[in-house]
């Protein structure tokens, strides 16, 4: 398959190239818009019972959780005196005058001594409700905030409340991933013309970046006509698309240097590179798509929003590196070396290899894999165990930075008002009924429910309730507020902080009170309760979908039943790690005043979820890079050192300037003033240098090392299945390195080639192939010091060069 495509892509180069470069125009036309057509909100599940009782509210008494709260302080330090109190009667009219603006009640309309005002008695608050859906309430309070904030004399303005927290952290992402990118474009830049060696090969994963996110926008664009997307898409569209196509791009671009100089003219490398890095690059993407397509499990538009950028961006990326960047390889050929910013070392063969860097640590591991085995794996255990103490959560102003005008309102309502008016759970009947009939049972309903631990008090059609008593008898406001001909609701204010494990627990027992009548019960804490049950409930079928989805990628790539179980198993460990970390540092507040961040003693819910299945995704891309170098030279020499040996020290720098560049990616979201968006970027960074030094340097090696041939190992049934089904293509990586300015010179070592060819065919037509696929000529080959094509072979360092078993050692060498 893929040396067909790659004899597609060296006819037709020019024509990919010309197509690439409409797509790019047109996308960039198409869906440069994106953004316009996405949606700020899409964070509940339609299917939970908070959902619905919102919508009955809405649907019956045209009513929902306030949005918009006003702090009114009075300049004299007493809200009840009659400059104050008159400036608040108009503070509540000009904010009942504006458009779309309902519901708006305040301490001044309401009774004196009412819970709007503080304990103090110098601020009041003043409620109200933008109607209409997300978008809509970030674009009315973006005009509103600024009308209503004054001081006059009498009083000081403020505005807080749910639409102004979420407008602020929307303006200060938006600030932040542009601060993010002119942190990040520059390092990047140089890191990759250190990578590269040269300003054009550098240049390569831009374009192909480039070209995988506005092709990505196109898609959002097209799913957002047909279902909600949430705007963050866009954030991992950006990070994903440019960190896979330097991934990517490194891969394709070093194997057809590497092909260029064993001597192979530019075509001749581009479809060896196409047959090898293409096919790998392919893998990979599939390997991270499936990973973000679990996130199509979870029913909330937020996480399938990423899901939806995730695999189109893998996808795309992966496509456009296998057939647009070979074409604009062999249009290059050798210019590809154009503008070296420093010369290239050549590459001397296999003795240079044996003598690098990764070489050597793969060595050093594999003398001692044991202890080192153990002693990694350890390590990453207790980094990991603060992990098991993590308590999920909902986000809030505390996201924001403590500098923030809008954190700063709540945080003094949080600290000196005593009820939680804003976080009031409203109970809300599910059925017909009457308020006027069955205003007994209202009122008993409503007396048990002031009973419960947490609750400040309770506002229903039969009065207001509180520790068990009704404080204030039936009157026109309750009424008229809760009751409709045919339905009823009770609001109940909670003493305690709605975000949090107390707010849980008051929901649950608010749910758990016998009701007289079929009841669904909304609020900001009960919206966490669903999200948790939502999330968790929905985690093992996600978690399932991307063990079995990439185990059988692994499959179909390698052969084996054992490299795909290890190398789930090594990134879990990896990445438990990365969550414990995260545990440590943003749940229990470690590192807060040098990273600038609140700790509120919990993690959003969607985080973690989103992150693994990144980091998941990510952590394979690497694995398929270094195991199909293993497995190439593994295929062609049968000695299971050499060639995880040789695989690192040929794919070690690939990965880890991979690692680098997508790390300073991550990074650079580190600067957000978004405590979420910084959990974010340090917990991928974090999870990708550990995965490409730790995992790939250290355990890799080991476990390969200790398994020795049984890592190739699969039963007999899925052997065939494989021969059948598997991806796999034979590329003849012996030829030797021929000079191009030797014509003459070029055809007799093809000569030889063929003649050393026939040589081993005949040998292979008496053999039967081995359980993991080296033949007995290729083994007798082995022992005897000469490659299977005839060439001899180079000597080895003494561990990597001990081929010959020990009878029951499992592979270790004599």
């Amino acid at each position: 398959m893929f040396s067909r495509l790659a004899e597609a892509i060296l006819r037709r180069r020019r024509a990919v190239l010309v197509g690439a470069v409409v797509a790019f125009a047109l996308s960039g036309a198409f869906g440069g818009d994106v953004a316009s057509r996405l949606s700020s909100g899409g964070f509940e599940d339609p299917s939970s019972e908070s959902y619905q009782a919102d919508q009955i509210l809405l649907d019956r008494f045209g009513t929902a959780t306030p949005n918009v709260i006003l702090l009114v302080t009075s300049e004299s330090g007493d809200v009840d005196d009659e400059a104050t109190a008159t400036a608040g009667r108009a503070v509540i009219d000009q904010l009942a005058a504006e458009p779309d603006v309902v519901e708006v009640i305040g301490y001044w309309s309401l009774p004196p001594g009412n819970p709007l005002r503080n304990d103090a008695g110098d601020r009041g608050l003043v409620l109200g409700r933008i109607a209409g859906d997300d978008n809509h309430v970030d674009e009315r309070i973006g005009e509103i905030a600024p009308a209503m904030r004054q001081r006059n004399g009498a009083v000081t303005v403020e505005v807080g409340g749910f639409a102004q927290v979420f407008d602020e952290v929307g303006h200060t992402i938006e600030s932040d991933l542009i601060r993010a990118e002119m942190i990040a474009l520059p390092i990047t830049l140089l890191l990759l013309l250190l990578v590269f060696r040269g300003v054009v090969a550098a240049g390569l994963p831009l374009l192909i970046g480039g070209l995988s996110i506005v092709s990505t926008f196109v898609v959002l664009r097209l799913i957002a006509g047909v279902t909600e997307v949430s705007i963050f898409a866009l954030n991992l569209t950006t990070a994903m698309g440019l960190g896979l196509a330097i991934d990517y791009s490194l891969f394709v671009v070093s194997r057809f240097r590497e092909e260029l100089a064993r001597g192979h003219e530019p075509h001749d490398a581009v479809r060896r590179t196409v047959q090898t890095a293409g096919r790998t690059v392919l893998f990979s993407a599939l390997t991270v798509a499936a990973s973000l397509s679990a996130l199509l499990i979870f029913p909330i538009a937020f996480l399938r929003s990423f899901a939806y950028s995730g695999v189109a961006v893998a996808t795309l990326a992966g496509v456009w590196s296998v057939v647009v960047l070979p074409a604009l390889l062999a249009v290059l050929g050798h210019r590809v070396d154009m503008w070296s910013v420093r010369r290239r070392r050549p590459d001397s063969g296999g003795r240079a290899e044996e003598d690098g860097r990764w070489h050597r640590i793969a060595v050093g591991v594999m003398r001692r894999p044991l202890p080192i085995a153990t002693g990694v794996v350890v390590l990453l255990v207790i980094v990991g165990l603060p992990f098991l103490r993590i308590e999920f959560g909902l986000p809030d102003d505390r996201v924001l930075p403590p500098s923030s005008p809008v954190r700063q309102v709540m945080d003094t309502i949080r600290t000196e008002f005593s009820g939680e008016e804003a976080g009031a759970l409203a109970v809300v009947a599910a059925a017909d009924v009457d308020p006027e009939a069955r205003s007994a049972d209202i009122d008993a309903y409503a007396l048990a429910l002031s009973r419960v631990d947490g609750v400040e008090r309770v506002d229903a059609y039969t009065g207001i309730y509180a520790a068990g008593a009704q404080v204030v008898p039936s009157n026109a406001f309750t009424t008229e507020r809760f009751g409709r001909p045919d339905s009823t609701y009770l609001s109940v204010v909670p003493g305690v902080e709605p975000l949090s494990t107390a707010g849980e627990r008051l929901t649950k027992d608010v749910r758990g009170v016998e009701a007289p009548f079929p009841v669904k019960v909304t609020g900001t804490s009960a919206m966490l309760v669903d999200s948790k049950s939502t999330i968790l409930g929905k985690l093992p079928i996600a978690a399932l979908m991307i063990g079995v989805i990439t185990f059988a990628l692994l499959f179909l790539m390698f052969g084996s039943v054992v490299i795909p179980a290890k190398a789930i198993a090594l990134n879990i460990l990896s990445l438990s790690a990365t969550f414990g970390a995260m545990v440590w540092i943003f749940q229990s507040g470690n590192l807060s005043g040098f990273l600038d961040f609140t700790a509120t003693g919990t993690i959003a819910v969607t985080m973690p979820i989103l992150m693994f299945c990144v980091a998941f995704g990510l952590s394979m891309d690497y694995e398929v890079f270094l195991l199909s170098r293993i497995k190439e030279e593994h295929d062609r020499t049968g000695d299971n050192l050499r060639s995880v040996a040789l695989g690192l020290e040929r794919t070690g720098r690939i990965v880890t300037a991979a690692a680098l560049i997508i790390s300073v990616v991550f990074l650079a979201f580190a600067t957000s003033g978004v405590s979420f968006i910084k959990m974010f970027g340090i917990g991928l960074a974090l999870a990708v240098l550990m995965d490409a030094f730790i995992i790939r340097g250290t355990l890799v090696p080991a476990f390969m090392r200790l398994a020795g041939e049984v890592n190739w190992w699969a039963p007999a049934p899925l052997r065939r299945l494989h021969e059948r089904i598997g991806f796999s293509e034979h590329v003849d990586l012996d030829e030797p390195s021929v000079p191009r300015a030797d014509a003459a010179g070029e055809d007799l070592a093809l000569v030889a080639v063929a003649g050393a060819r026939l040589v081993l065919a005949g040998d292979a037509a008496s053999a039967s192939p081995s359980q993991n696929g080296a033949t007995p000529a290729r083994r007798r080959a082995s022992e005897e010091g000469v490659r299977p094509n005839g060439a001899p072979r180079r000597p080895n360092r003494p561990l990597v060069a001990a081929s010959r078993r020990r009878p029951g050692t499992g592979g270790a060498p004599r």
